[in-house]
């Protein structure tokens, strides 16, 4: 029986101590009735002290909250060189220039991200392409680093970017003011090839390599991440996709499931899968790249999060899974023409015709109006697992969040029971699955998952010279 308190602690229990636990018959003094003080499980006279901890830990699970929207994206542009199959926000043509944020909305916006509580601040930059309005993307990065200046606060840059159109100049931009970027990768050539097609019909896997050798050159082997979309025919392909990461030399991968809006949503019959079929995928996936560790230091990404999550008592800052969502209090993003929504989903939706979710607009709405008004205050609300239906029995609370936006999208209401639902049975069975994983790791499976929690490849090291 596995076992999860408030504050994320868990243990396993045989189904006889379990009965003997619940039915207060439990021998005290016994390894079990121990260990289930020791996680906070049960008290005896120290009752306050054992609250005390609990509190302490919870706290931390949550401290989210406390720094508030610390990530901000701008849609610099919806225009784009590319039209992917996969495409969730329904990209622009190339010089489809109403598209662009001019610079004054770009700045509006700077000056509202500044006015965050937080003093560490991610922006974001996204697109279409947002090379393809570069020169409005430098003069915000300019304008942001005056303010975090007068504003006493850190700020970091990333640019998502296909990478086909970056030249040297630009690179040496984003070195001299420590830019990273995030880039697509959705596998060996034949597989990039045939999802992220150029406007003009060119293959773009080519291209793309060589763009990344060369920012490689000027930024930094290791500061070009890289994100793949997981279609129904790279469900396919996984280990594949995975063995060319590591050719590659990527630090990572993050197996993400295909998103229900814009092109991925109207050519769902082609592209998508059951949620099912994901997480077996992905569970086999993972067990693949957990042995390939064995040869070289490989995380993958969502793994390291739920671990993380799991097994230690801090947030992780991943906004898909924060309980009150992190839509809008964890991360933002301020499409081309100013308005602002509370996540990409939200934004994606809008493009799809419904503005539900938008919380305002830089250019007429004040940072009061737009992050402590009444809409944003409705979705947080509405967007608690604690008191969500299904979710508020689940033994993976503690771990998991919920999707206002999707959950809108696919029922018409930010409130339904989550049970059965597509944003369930993923987290649900991959849940179910990692325990599964901790329930009977070896010591070696339990040094690679410390590894990637602590992103310290000395972990396995250690273990095979144990």
């Amino acid at each position: 029986m596995l076992l999860v308190n408030e504050c994320g602690d868990y243990c396993f229990l045989p189904i006889v101590e379990f009965e003997r636990f619940i039915h207060h018959a439990l021998p005290e003094h016994t390894d079990n009735f121990n260990k289930l003080k020791s996680k906070l499980f049960l008290a005896q006279e120290d009752i306050e002290i054992a609250i005390e901890k609990m509190a302490a830990k919870y706290r931390s699970r949550k401290a989210f909250l406390r720094d508030f929207t610390t990530l901000h994206m701008l849609v610099i542009t919806l225009r784009c060189n590319q039209r992917c199959e996969y495409c969730q926000v329904s990209c622009a043509e190339e010089d489809a220039y109403k598209y662009d944020m001019p610079l004054h909305v770009a700045q509006k916006a700077i000056d509202i991200i500044f006015e965050s509580p937080s003093k560490r601040l991610k922006i974001e930059f996204q697109g279409g392409e947002p090379l393809l309005n570069w020169n409005v993307l430098k003069q915000t990065v300019l304008y942001a680093e005056k303010k975090a200046i007068q504003k006493n606060k850190n700020a970091e840059f990333v640019i998502c970017t296909n990478l086909t159109l970056i030249n040297e100049e630009q690179l040496y931009f984003c070195k001299d003011h420590n830019i990273h970027l995030s880039t697509s990768l959705d596998g060996p050539k034949e597989l990039h090839d045939k999802f992220r097609i150029s406007r003009l019909g060119h293959s773009t896997y080519d291209h793309f390599y060589k763009k990344l050798e060369l920012a490689r050159r000027i930024l930094g082997y290791n500061e070009v991440n890289a994100l793949m979309t997981t279609t129904a025919f790279s469900l396919e392909l996984l280990e594949k996709i995975v063995d060319k990461y590591i050719d590659v030399g990527m630090n990572g991968i993050f197996i993400r499931s295909l998103n229900p809006y814009g092109m991925a949503a109207e050519k769902s019959s082609v592209l998508g899968y059951s949620m099912n079929d994901f997480v077996e995928k992905y569970i086999q996936a993972l067990k693949y790249i957990m042995q390939k560790n064995r040869e070289v230091f490989f995380p993958e990404y969502f793994a390291v999060l739920l671990f993380s999550r799991i097994l230690t008592p801090f947030s992780t800052g991943f906004v898909d899974l924060q309980s009150p969502a992190g839509t809008g209090i964890s991360g933002v993003i301020y499409d081309y023409d100013g308005s602002v929504f509370p996540s990409d989903e939200a934004r994606m939706l809008a493009r799809m015709g419904d503005r539900y979710f938008c919380l305002g607009n830089v250019l007429s709405d004040k940072y009061q109006d737009i992050f402590y008004g009444n809409k944003l205050r409705s979705i947080i609300k509405n967007a608690c697992v604690e008191v969500t239906p299904s979710c508020a029995y689940c033994v993976y609370q503690a771990y998991c969040g919920c999707d206002p936006v999707r959950n809108y999208l696919e029922t018409g209401s930010e409130v339904r029971s989550m049970e059965n639902s597509p944003f369930c049975i993923k987290h649900k069975s991959i849940f179910t699955e990692l325990f599964n994983i901790l329930h009977d790791k070896t010591d070696w499976e339990d040094a690679v998952i410390w590894s990637w929690i602590t992103n310290n490849p000395k972990w396995v090291k250690r273990n095979e010279n144990n």
